[in-house]
């Protein structure tokens, strides 16, 4: 059970919300019992309160539009209920701004800057008046969280929206007028959100103990301006952010990567930043309820295939084969298993990494949803090959809608940034600017963790004892290596969202790789396995296999990515565009401040 203290207050959001929109004066005399900015915020207790107010903001999935943003990528086959049919405008690459999930994004971001420009205000003008050190302590405290998240969710529309060309909000609107900005440089934006990050990793804690564990960081800050560098190709600026988020704070890898996915161990040593939801409380509320302290909408349910859900997306072929091919330590005892059928040791079907961020069909050692293996949930069929196990619960029940009958919800947290990330984000600096061995170290801690066969010569590097590929690594071929296999494997489906579209975008491959993989073939064949009962099944179309262009037994209908190598254009698609709702509301929407 998770009990910190700000998520049972996060029923009271809506309340926060609605005592600071701005009101006409209808009256000439203000009524002593309406709550507005002017007679709530007068003590830390009402900071407090309106700080509550943003983490439920940040709660919202609609922030990441995680499904969307996966989708077109290079990630993820998306669209209804089964193959070949398609017609996801993100995987197509053919959204527009009046798709909702864009204008909800965009919403949802500039809803929680709301807050957190109320909190920062109300701080400013509080803290001067107070007296007691402890009451200052804590109210400065709340003001860096605040600029934490106003700094993370400009951050966040930065990288995903316009080219990072944005209405900037420093105060609280008070007169209709007041919500008209006009858009700022992306320059002015990236300056703006960077000044609030450095102010939080200034003044808030490494770390919070106790019922205030989870809260925003300076690690985690440390870190998004590590990131904001990156996705400019500015290596030797990201790296030292992420080597003191490495060696600073406290963060370690967690030996089970199946700790970063499920509801066991969250909160843990490898989290940065981390998003708290539980379904202990406010079960009463509809499945998009903003109440709901569970996570709504359906985030972590629509693209996993589990039973009873809709395929929002799936894992794409050519990462599919990557998974069943990610090669083990056979020096690693945690790669070896006794056989059910023989009683025999014998090295696992596949990877602790894959086993612990997919399911297949044909993996015999890790249950799915309760089953003791995965082939026996009878979901693997018309070329639905895999499914994200991440952000579902298939470690704890038989059903998703056994958890919260009649709804989407999940009490699993979602993991923002972690340590395994950063510690790859740090190697492609590294590698960037000549440091082919350190690379290696940090990718090789990464695969170590996850009893993964270690790259480089045998016998070198920090575990020598352990199972090398021994292939000498230059930059090219590490960084091929790092962008097509150890950041998706380690990292697909995780994050806010935009991590990968603006990885593919930043290094200038999108379109050819959409035209690489379109030319890719594939096709299925049957599993047969037991099901619970004993008896022989077939999971038919359950086992992706690629096979050269020209193969008689390729499936012409399965071909991936076909549409999008025709129609993504970077002008276009690189970002979402303006939403239409800002388009249609703000007059002030074509002038732009700093050019």
């Amino acid at each position: 059970m998770k009990k910190h203290i700000y998520k049972k207050l996060f029923v009271a959001v809506a309340l926060t919300l609605s005592i600071s929109g701005c009101q006409k004066d209808w009256l000439d005399e203000t009524n002593p019992n309406i709550i507005s900015t002017d007679n709530f915020w007068k003590n830390t207790k009402d900071l407090q309160t309106g700080l509550t107010a943003v983490y439920k903001g940040f709660a919202s999935p609609k922030n990441h539009a995680l499904i969307q943003e996966l989708a077109r990528t290079d990630l993820a086959w998306a669209n209804g209920y089964q193959r070949p049919a398609n017609s996801n405008p993100y995987y197509l690459q053919i959204f527009t701004n009046a798709e909702q999930p864009i204008n909800d994004k965009w919403a949802a971001n500039y809803t929680t800057i709301f807050r957190a420009n109320q909190v920062i205000l109300a701080a400013e003008r509080i803290i001067p008046t107070l007296t007691v050190a402890t009451d200052i302590d804590f109210a400065n405290k709340i003001l860096a969280q605040a600029r934490f998240f106003r700094g993370f969710h400009y951050f966040n529309l930065y990288h995903s929206f316009n080219g990072g060309v944005l209405p900037i909000f420093d105060d609280v609107p008070v007169s209709e007028a007041d919500f008209y900005r006009p858009m700022q440089t992306a320059e002015n934006v990236k300056k703006f959100f960077l000044a609030d990050l450095e102010y939080a990793v200034k003044n808030l804690p490494a770390a919070w103990t106790g019922k205030d564990k989870g809260r925003a960081s300076a690690g985690a800050a440390e870190a998004l301006i590590g990131q904001t560098y990156l996705y400019e190709n500015n290596f030797t600026e990201a790296a030292p952010y992420f080597k003191r988020v490495i060696d600073n704070y406290g963060y370690k890898l967690m030996p089970n990567i199946g700790s970063n996915f499920t509801t066991m161990d969250e909160l843990n040593d490898e989290s940065i930043l981390e998003i708290s939801y539980a379904t202990g409380y406010t079960d009463n509320y509809n499945n998009y309820d903003s109440r709901d302290v569970a996570s709504s909408a359906g985030l972590q349910l629509q693209f996993t295939g589990a039973p009873g859900t809709y395929f929002g997306a799936v894992v794409a072929n050519w990462l599919i084969k990557e998974y069943r091919n990610d090669v083990m330590d056979t020096k690693d005892e945690r790669n070896y298993v006794i056989d059910k059928t023989t009683g025999n040791k014998r090295l696992r079907k596949f990877s602790l990494r894959t086993s612990w961020s997919v399911a297949v069909v044909d993996d015999v050692d890790m249950p799915y949803y309760l089953r003791a293996e995965t082939g026996q949930a009878a979901i693997f069929n018309v070329n639905m090959t895999c499914f994200w196990r991440k952000h579902t619960n298939w470690d704890l029940t038989r059903g998703e809608n056994i958890l919260s009958p009649g709804k989407t919800r999940s009490g699993i947290n979602e993991r923002l940034i972690r340590l395994g990330g950063i510690q790859l984000q740090y190697a492609e600096c590294l590698l960037e600017m000549g440091d082919v061995d350190g690379a290696l170290v940090q990718i090789n801690k990464i695969r170590k963790r996850s009893g993964l066969q270690l790259l480089g010569l045998i016998n070198s590097g920090e575990f020598p004892a352990n199972d090398h590929d021994n292939v000498v690594y230059t930059k090219e071929s590490l960084t091929k290596h790092l962008r097509y296999k150890e950041y998706p494997l380690e990292l697909s489906a995780e994050g806010y969202g935009c991590e990968r579209n603006v990885d593919l975008r930043r290094w200038n491959v999108k379109l050819d790789r959409f035209k690489e993989l379109a030319a890719r073939r594939y096709y299925s064949k049957e599993f047969v396995t037991k099901d619970e009962m004993g008896a022989t099944v077939t999971r038919w179309g359950s086992i992706v296999v690629e096979v050269p262009a020209g193969d008689p037994l390729a499936n012409s209908t399965w071909n991936e990515f076909q549409e999008a190598a025709k129609n993504y254009n970077a002008a276009a698609h690189a970002y979402f565009p303006l939403p239409n709702g800002e388009i249609i509301t703000n007059p002030k929407l074509y002038e732009i401040v700093g050019n």
